[in-house]
């Protein structure tokens, strides 16, 4: 197995980019399940859509990380 295929091989920065991605994805899951559980117990409308907006935040982060991890390769 190569050792970059853990990312020990990686730049610092690339190792940041991935730790935040880490953390995004995982708060990303978080406000689902806080999603979910708000709204089955007909929790407050406006603390719901506080909480999709922030996921729709996390959402767009998410997307800037991974490509910067892995640009197009335009043709």
């Amino acid at each position: 197995m190569a050792a970059d295929s853990e990312g020990f091989d990686d730049p610092p920065e690339v190792r940041e980019l991935r730790a935040r991605l880490g953390e995004l994805r995982e708060e990303h899951r978080a406000l689902d399940s806080a999603i979910l559980a708000l709204q089955d117990a007909g929790g407050d409308g406006l603390q719901i859509a506080r909480l999709k907006k922030r996921k729709l935040t996390l959402r767009d982060q998410i997307q800037w990380i991974e490509d910067q991890l892995m640009p197009d390769i335009i043709a």
